[in-house]
């Protein structure tokens, strides 16, 4: 496939950026791909994604953000990310011991669903790392004290596995650790978590045995970008699905799995695609 630019921006609403934009790709003989723009209304904020194909296109690929910058962005008072199609996303997954989640991301990108690379994987436990060798991806671990008395020793070996493996974002495969504002200041909208969308309405241990006591219809699964405040970064992608009397809390935890799986598969793929726009703590997904 022919290599193209991705520009996501936001800023806003006012007329002409559309027309602008547009503009400047075809006055510099880019052919346009894809073009997806929504207006809040509540913000009076406007948000675009637009692809075009940079063979022909007459200003290099390390200009073409400071051209946007310098013409657009303080005019419309515009904040614009830049990314290239034939640049790889490079994934690490972190783990503790569950391996339902981590089976379908490496399945995924095993099966070629996914143009993204997988340099490492990471855990607190040895539990999964037979997971890690049938796939031939390297597999750290480094464990954290129960007192968490050398949890900022083992951050900052895992952010300097991250630098040098060149790592773009993170995936929360059910990793059961609570990261450290640092860590996720180093990856801002970068860290993808995913958990039972009973949160925080059953908060603690076995969460499905207590939806089971509470008699409830409907479960479900929530994946969203990891922020300082537990559990509260922008929601990417939730799903559910319809219990019964019939249900047991065993066959509640295999219905809640799949959509684990699920879910959080839908909100990498977003990510991995640059279909993801954060404003404020809500996330804007392009078609």
């Amino acid at each position: 496939m022919k290599s193209s630019a991705i520009l996501l921006l936001h800023c806003p609403d006012q007329p002409g950026i559309i027309s602008d934009v547009t503009k400047f790709i075809t006055d510099n003989q880019g052919n346009i791909v894809y073009l997806d723009q929504y207006v809040d209304k509540q913000d009076n904020m406007f948000f675009m994604r637009i692809q075009w194909e940079l063979d022909g296109f007459m200003i290099p690929r390390d200009k073409i953000l400071e051209y946007v910058n310098t013409l657009y962005a303080q005019r419309y008072q515009m904040t614009c990310n830049l990314y290239f199609s034939d640049q790889r996303p490079r994934m690490a997954i972190f783990v503790s011991k569950m391996s339902h989640c981590l089976y379908d991301l490496l399945a995924r990108w095993k099966a070629g669903e996914w143009e993204v690379d997988i340099p490492c994987i990471v855990s607190n436990h040895e539990d999964l790392r037979y997971v890690a060798d049938q796939f031939g991806i390297p597999y750290h671990v480094w464990s954290i004290k129960k007192d968490h008395s050398n949890k900022e020793e083992v951050e900052k070996a895992e952010l300097e596995l991250l630098r040098r493996e060149k790592v773009t974002f993170i995936v929360l495969a059910r990793y059961m650790q609570i990261l450290s504002d640092e860590m996720i200041a180093a990856y801002p909208n970068h860290i993808i978590n995913i958990h039972h969308s009973f949160l925080p309405a059953f908060v603690g241990a076995k969460p499905y045995h207590q939806a089971w006591e509470r008699g409830v219809k409907i479960i479900g699964a929530t994946s969203h970008y990891v922020t300082a405040e537990l559990d509260a970064g922008p929601i990417i992608e939730q799903d559910v699905t319809r219990i019964s009397h019939k249900d047991t809390p065993e066959s509640l935890v295999l219905k809640g799995k799949d959509l684990e799986k699920i879910v959080l598969s839908h909100a990498v793929s977003k990510h991995i695609q640059r279909k993801i726009l954060t404003f404020k703590n809500k996330t804007v997904i392009f078609s």
